[in-house]
């Protein structure tokens, strides 16, 4: 399984014949690139064109945030395994008003039933949710009668509204309550958590859409126009609720997060570097996580199952087999 490194600290990239350390004040750091899949850079760093053409033969993935923790871009080598047959397939299916509404359901539905799985999970444990259940049931089945993708946005957001109704009472926690989605910036720490896992999830997907004949830059829920990438958006929606919103009730729950970790910038809340590390810890431990699939009779991690959508996506754009997401049966 290949590494994913969090660089946090202002340093510079540097390659020495046939490896590369990140050179700081205190020393240097040899990495791994035989085992590295991608670096997320969070600090001031430099690099050269050198180092550039050495993780690209390595098909490394570079994804930089800024000292906020926002997503600025990515160095994304040259796509390996891009067809030109695949990108035309994405195209034909974006192009085709039917087909691409048809995909752009599938996750919104996969979205929904997470949600519900996550909800049903805590309902299970004491938590009065039956209300939020049934109303989100109830907004499911709409999905089916929307003809565009503004009418399946609406609808999304009607299903993620009621969802986040039922957070406060999951987390119970007077330090951290929710006042509704806000994004930049976040009003509350349950905001800047949200969008702080969000944008993580969406790098992620980046990176296994790299792995596959895939191109990220077309999508089908989210608009394909000036935006870099819309595909990991739409593939994360599916993920959204038992990875990123999962694992932040758990780092509540366990009280590993505190008010401490988080600080007041530009006229919001975000996490400060300390929290933004621990949930990083926590996030790799989660995508390593292993679950029983039960098509496959094996354990997969969480991050092949990201990969694993993204064969089924490819299945279905070449007619072998139609598109089902992801539903999570804990």
């Amino acid at each position: 399984m290949k590494k994913t490194v969090y660089v946090f600290n202002d340093g510079e990239f540097k390659r020495k014949d046939n490896t590369v350390y990140f050179e700081t004040e205190e020393g240097k750091k040899y990495l791994p690139v035989e085992d590295l899949k991608e670096i997320y850079v969070f600090g001031e760093v430099s690099l050269n064109k050198r180092f550039l053409e050495f993780i690209s033969q390595k098909e490394i993935i570079l994804h930089f945030f800024n000292h906020h923790g926002y997503y600025t871009g990515s160095y994304y080598p040259r796509e390996h395994l891009n067809s030109g047959f695949m990108i035309l397939k994405q195209a034909e299916f974006y192009l085709d008003a039917e087909k691409r509404i048809k995909l752009a359901r599938e996750f919104v539905r996969g979205a929904a039933q997470n949600m519900l799985a996550v909800l049903r999970y805590y309902h299970n444990r004491g938590k009065d949710l039956e209300k939020v259940i049934e109303h989100i049931k109830e907004l499911t089945l709409s999905i089916d009668n929307c003809c565009t993708t503004e009418a399946l946005m609406a609808i999304e957001g009607n299903i993620r509204e009621t969802y986040y109704e039922a957070f406060n009472l999951i987390i119970d926690k007077p330090d951290f309550t929710f006042s509704g989605r806000s994004r930049r910036p976040p009003r509350d720490r349950i905001n800047a958590l949200i969008s702080f896992g969000n944008t993580i999830l969406y790098t992620a997907v980046l990176s296994e859409i790299y792995k596959t004949h895939l191109d990220p830059r077309i999508g089908y829920l989210h608009t394909t126009n000036f935006r870099r990438f819309t595909l990991n958006l739409d593939v994360a929606e599916i993920f959204k609720p038992i990875l990123v919103d999962r694992l932040i009730f758990s780092l509540l729950g366990r009280n590993m997060l505190k008010s401490s970790h988080f600080e007041s910038k530009l006229d919001g809340i975000l996490l400060n570097e300390t929290g933004r590390k621990l949930f990083l810890q926590e996030w790799e431990e989660k995508i390593k996580t292993t679950i029983k699939h039960r098509e496959l009779g094996r354990e997969v991690s969480y991050r092949r199952l990201i990969r694993m959508e993204l064969y089924k996506l490819e299945k279905h754009l070449i007619g072998e087999k139609e598109y089902e997401p992801f539903v999570s049966r804990w």
